[in-house]
């Protein structure tokens, strides 16, 4: 089944300003691809450049998947390892651009073989309940929209954290006293802290009963994670330091981290996420699935991932969540509260309004 088309789409989703501790993001800066076959089928990939986290944005995508349009041109869509290792043969890193061309072939192949993609992936559909995540603000603010999400249904809250070490112990504090003890609350530094910051600070808010702490510390400093973690009374979640399955390997064996944060736009597609959920799995190590500020589309490939790989414990898909103020999908995965369920339509199960897609900036190779 050869690719006869690619189309690219500039797929920008207006939302409201969201802040980790790396920086501030005003809108999302995702990318679309559609690939085309001979046979008249298509797939649908869709990333979400996050450049404080990855070192992609939207141009950079952009501009680099016009380059990997033209490696795929009339090559054949259903041998997914082939059409990948041609774009890690080009061009090193850019993983996130990298995940839509994934994830259409993905699609494209499940379409094919008349299966919703979880189903091609080799899982079943379980119960997924996700986390909603506070970004960074005043302790006052954070603990008001904890609490508001908790009215709405939330039992769990990731709370983004990493500006300032005092302002951080407080911002924890605040959304715990708001939320009761009934809330499970996970944290999420995003490389925000030094190591002695990151001791003191897990140190200091054990008692508020965090489930774990994700990336405590820049990835330039892995090499002092095993002591961290030895000395914390949280568990660890390895995010920013692993990409892929050789670092899943490296995070294990150096008994560097509890958990892994797995995301498609991180490790460059569901081919890459799968390997690095095999080398967690053979080494005992639980997954999260995450995500950057993906629409539905994308959230939806998650979650199919999600079912497939019973490694996966944790679950994140709380993008199309997380303030989007349009909302341009047909079908795909919906929010049952905070229970994601997504339909049985062959592929991922979701495609894009077209007139949404009429007024995106639009190259077809």
């Amino acid at each position: 089944m050869n690719i006869s088309q690619i189309d690219i789409f500039r797929f920008s989703i207006r939302m409201e300003s969201f802040t980790i501790a790396t920086g501030t993001m005003h809108f999302a800066q995702n990318m679309l691809v559609r690939v085309h076959t001979a046979n008249g089928l298509y797939g649908m990939g869709e990333c979400s450049a996050f450049p404080m986290i990855v070192g992609e944005n939207q141009e950079t995508c952009l501009a680099m998947a016009r380059e990997f349009a033209k490696i795929w041109k009339n090559k054949d869509a259903l041998d997914i390892p082939a059409r990948m290792q041609e774009l890690h043969s080009y061009a090193a890193r850019n993983a996130t651009a990298k995940s839509a061309f994934d994830m259409a072939l993905y699609d494209l192949s499940a379409k094919a073989a008349g299966l919703p993609l979880y189903k091609f992936l080799g899982g079943d559909k379980r119960v997924v309940e996700t986390d909603i995540t506070v970004g960074i603000n005043t302790p006052l603010q954070m603990a008001k929209e904890a609490t508001e999400f908790v009215k709405k249904g939330a039992r769990i809250i990731k709370v983004k954290l990493g500006k300032g070490v005092k302002e951080d112990i407080e911002r924890i504090s605040s959304v715990r006293s708001a939320v009761g003890n009934d809330t499970v609350l996970r944290i999420d530094a995003n490389q925000g802290w030094t190591f002695e910051e990151a001791s003191h600070i897990l140190n200091t808010i054990a008692e508020t009963r965090i489930e774990f702490c994700e990336q405590p510390m820049r990835t330039s400093h892995d090499d002092q994670l095993p002591e961290l973690r030895r000395q914390s009374p949280i568990k660890i979640m390895a995010d920013e330091s692993c990409y892929d399955h050789h670092d899943a390997r490296k995070q294990i064996s150096t008994a560097s981290c509890d958990y892994i944060n797995i995301k498609l736009a991180k490790s460059g597609g569901i081919l890459e996420a799968l390997n690095i959920h095999r080398v967690a799995a053979l080494g005992g190590i639980e997954c999260m699935i995450g995500g950057m500020l993906e629409s539905r589309l994308a959230v939806t490939a998650n979650l199919h991932f999600a079912y497939a790989c019973l490694g996966i414990t944790f679950f994140d898909l709380d993008a199309a969540l997380l303030g989007h103020l349009e909302d341009p999908v047909i079908d795909g995965m919906q929010y049952k509260g905070f229970f994601p369920e997504t339909n049985d339509l062959p592929g991922i199960g979701a495609d894009v309004e077209e007139a949404f897609l009429h007024n995106c900036e639009k190259w077809t190779i």
